[in-house]
């Protein structure tokens, strides 16, 4: 069973800093586009962040230029790097992945931020 498991949310000041990271485990082929959702409270789930396997990148406006995307293929596993983080920007976050053909959600990790 492929399961993506996420790390790295909890509270922080605004202006401050969080890593979170996503790994992918199980048995699959391969691994296309991973990225990152969030879902605020009574809103709709909204991309923050995609990456495929030839590390093309793209991201919500919002997030542009303070937020950065990464992942290790070798690993499995994406990253994002927040900086400058505002008030607005809590919420809870998905891993997202397109492993084998499938959408594939992680279970989610809140991010709290302070104002």
């Amino acid at each position: 069973q492929v399961r993506l498991v996420e790390s790295g949310g909890g509270l922080v000041q605004a202006g401050g800093s969080l890593r979170l990271s996503c790994a992918a485990s199980g048995i699959f082929f391969n691994i296309f586009t991973m990225g990152w959702y969030r879902q605020a409270p009574e809103n709709q789930r909204e991309l923050v962040a995609t990456i495929t396997s030839g590390g093309s990148t793209n991201y919500a406006n919002s997030v542009k230029g303070r937020f950065t995307i990464s992942r290790d293929n070798v690993k499995n596993t994406v990253y994002l790097q927040m900086n400058s983080l505002k008030p607005e920007d809590t919420a809870v976050y998905y891993c997202y992945g397109y492993i084998s053909g499938y959408d594939r959600w992680g279970q989610g990790t809140q991010v709290t931020v302070s104002s």
